[in-house]
């Protein structure tokens, strides 16, 4: 089934989600661009920061308080079960490279999973100003205002967007992408999605993804008009790549990534 033969989530979910992904990155902004921003490294190989940890710490209070049975997933703490139906999946600080490099590039990701699927879906990047929050069957908005993505239906022309190249296991795949006319950019992670969102680029490609990096997405798309999928095209935030951009746009990267 796809968002219009679901209910409608509660507006008051959304609200709820768009406000505490707000404080998170109130927090955030605390130790942004500190001269003694202490940086570790996780089990991965990925940077982590006690920032990170503490807005997930806030994340999931808030969450606690106000919805003790519903169930948490985040990036930096165990998850939490729940008996509601309802799943949250928190990513702190989405973009932690742009965090600790002083670009104010990285979001704050709120999602909320019920017994119908994607439901709600926040990206707060607190450095620029922008929210970007969905509900299924209440639309996608920008600062309260609504967006849909762009009509740009072929990759020649188009302004594709991805978090870096490093994440590419090898540069040669994105050669099919570069066409006359296209136009890459990186610094993407949560930030790369609000473009998409609000039709500002045409897609955002990533190679590499988390659960929590993308559950806002499956939300987010279908409510600005567009699509949201792994490589392979499925509807998912756990097949570990993700593509965002209208319908038109969309099957023209499957094809061409999968050629």
């Amino acid at each position: 089934m796809n968002n219009e033969t679901l209910p409608s989530v509660d507006k008051s979910l959304v609200d709820f989600a768009t406000t505490i992904a707000q404080e998170a990155g109130a927090y955030t902004l605390e130790t942004f661009q500190s001269a003694d921003l202490a940086v570790e490294g996780k089990g991965d190989g990925t940077p982590v920061t006690a920032t990170d940890r503490g807005a997930e710490r806030l994340l999931r209070q808030r969450i606690s308080e106000a919805f003790p049975d519903d169930a948490i997933v985040g990036e930096e703490e165990a998850d939490t079960e729940g008996t509601s139906g309802r799943t949250w999946i928190l990513d702190p600080i989405d973009g932690t490279e742009s965090f600790i490099r002083g670009v104010p590039l990285y979001g704050n990701l709120v999602a909320m999973e019920d017994q119908h699927g994607p439901a709600v879906g926040v990206i707060n990047i607190p450095g620029l100003g922008e929210c970007v929050s969905a509900g299924r069957g209440n639309g996608c908005f920008l600062n309260g205002t609504q967006v849909h993505v762009s009509n740009q239906t072929t990759l020649e022309g188009a302004c594709l967007v991805t978090s870096g190249v490093d994440y590419w296991p090898s540069v040669t795949q994105l050669e099919p992408l570069i066409q006359p006319g296209t136009v890459m950019r990186t610094w993407g992670d949560a930030y790369g999605y609000v473009l998409v969102a609000t039709g500002r680029a045409d897609a955002m490609i990533d190679p590499l993804v988390n659960r929590w990096d993308v559950a806002p997405m499956l939300t987010i798309f279908p409510e600005a008009g567009g699509i949201f999928t792994d490589f392979s095209g499925n509807v998912t935030a756990q097949g570990g790549s993700a593509i965002a951009a209208n319908p038109s746009l969309h099957q023209a990267i499957i094809k061409t990534l999968n050629s």
